[in-house]
């Protein structure tokens, strides 16, 4: 028997408190300390797969999905493929009844070969190549987004069947005052404006093609959106806009596709944009919207990806060294860094970390977590609270990792990207193993590998060493 056995209220003073908006819905603290997720302790997927990790709750994605049916079920629903994509994502997005979007030709790749069927997939991005225009329309996507007036020639030229598409517009809303990424003002790269013509002048083009249906318009107007009045204003401009091209083409659009960018918390006290609210905006604009144009109720598509990804996913590094500035902060050096989460660099995001091997004992104070990279900006949280004991060998989790992360990682420093493990009732399955040295220089073309393929650790792995001191 431990002592935490023998003393439940020892156990529950020192039991890491774990914010259930932030970490995985299966989190939970065993009584070692050990964090686990989806019945699996995290010190288990480290000893096995090694650090850093890219960790997966199968159950939480499933979940935030299913809470997106219960408060909008009037809503198609199209998971955002940018924010995590494997064939095994793929695979459950379809088996829970949702739509993909993708925005590369790699993306769409990853789809079909998880099994998504063709014409639930919807083909984004703002610079499109022909050849990617191409297999998109050759695989029978169901939607193509034309985000530039090129993208209407080569559809045109390339198309060898009839190709649905949808505008991407626009609305002309800022949100830089909602501390979140703006991409619905006219002065970016996305889409067309509608305020001098330009989507107008598209629309007839498009029109013009008779390879080409025009089904409805699509808009996204930010990311780490919180306040749902602005979807709603987006439909009251969207449907204004769908009512010009009836008026002018005699063309009734059938569909409206308000993008996602709905906000998840990264830290405690952080702010989401709530499902409910956002199901009232996006009903009562459309009711007065549509009765003030009288025009035919569309249907309303949907694009969530972090807000089913996010909240599922977790890194685990393992701590290298520590070490304190005369007069300065204390640094905690994991075996990660910007190359497996550039966001603090590109974003300044913010992030929620945890001792994750043991029960964090004794005092606590701010730290900041920083990488392996030769960069000063190289940080992974600033002024996060972890026990003054922190150590060379202990495992950290960081909270939120499950969108942008696997997605965004790169190779800088040559350092190979982390693998992805799915992780549900108590069992553990990778989903994209650990690149290796092996796998950077088969890429060079001034390479020739001498000897067999190196073993599993050859990416400089220290995880024995450590778990050792």
């Amino acid at each position: 028997m431990t002592l935490f056995e023998l003393s439940p209220s020892l156990q529950h003073a020192v039991t890491p408190r774990i914010d259930r908006a932030i970490w995985p819905l299966t989190t939970q603290a065993d009584e070692f300390g050990r964090l686990c997720v989806g019945g699996v302790a995290l010190t288990e997927v480290a000893d096995e797969f090694r650090t850093p990790t890219y960790v997966l709750d199968e159950a939480d994605f499933r979940h935030r999905i299913r809470r997106y049916r219960a408060a909008l079920p009037d809503v198609d629903l199209v998971y955002a493929g940018k924010s995590l994509l494997t064939t095994t994502v793929v695979r459950w997005v379809a088996e829970e009844g949702l739509g993909l979007d993708v925005c590369s030709g790699g993306e769409l790749a990853t789809a079909l070969a998880g099994g998504m069927d063709p014409a639930r997939i919807i083909m984004h991005g703002n610079v499109k190549t022909p050849d990617e225009l191409r297999d998109a329309a050759t695989a029978g996507v169901g939607r193509i987004v034309v985000d530039s007036p090129i993208e209407i020639a080569f559809l045109a030229g390339r198309v060898r069947r009839f190709q649905r598409v949808l505008l991407r517009v626009t609305p002309d809303i800022d949100i830089d005052g909602h501390r979140a990424v703006s991409t619905g003002i006219t002065d970016q790269k996305f889409g067309f404006a509608l305020a001098d013509g330009r989507a107008a002048r598209a629309i007839k083009r498009i029109l013009d093609q008779p390879s080409l249906e025009l089904v409805g318009l699509h808009c996204h107007i930010g990311s780490q959106v919180t306040d749902a009045a602005l979807y709603g204003e987006a439909v009251r401009r969207m449907i204004a806009a769908m009512a010009d091209v009836r008026a002018e083409h005699g063309v009734v659009l059938s569909e409206l596709n308000i993008g996602g960018g709905h906000a998840i918390p990264y830290v405690s006290g952080g702010q989401e944009l709530d499902l409910c609210t956002l199901a009232d905006f996006i009903d009562d604009a459309l009711d007065a919207a549509c009765a003030a144009e009288r025009f035919p109720r569309p249907r309303i598509v949907i694009e969530p990806g972090r807000a089913i990804s996010g909240r599922a996913g977790v890194t685990i590094y393992r701590v290298v060294a520590v070490k304190s500035q005369p007069g300065g902060r204390t640094f905690v050096a994991v075996d990660g860094g910007m190359s497996d989460n550039p966001r603090v660099g590109l974003y300044d995001a913010k992030y929620t970390v945890a001792l994750a091997n043991r029960h964090p004992l004794g005092p606590t104070q701010p730290m900041t977590v920083v990488g392996r990279h030769c960069e000063a900006g190289d940080e992974i949280a600033r002024d996060v609270v972890l026990p003054t004991d922190v150590h060379t060998g202990d495992l950290l989790a960081v909270a939120c990792t499950g969108a942008y992360h696997h997605s965004m990682a790169s190779n800088y420093n040559m350092v190979g990207r982390p693998p992805l493990v799915a992780v549900g009732n108590g069992c553990s399955h990778e989903l994209v193993r650990r690149e290796t040295i092996t796998d950077l220089l088969a890429r060079d073309c001034g390479w020739t590998n001498p000897q067999p393929a190196p073993p599993r650790h050859d990416t400089g792995g220290c995880d024995a060493l450590l778990r050792g001191i």
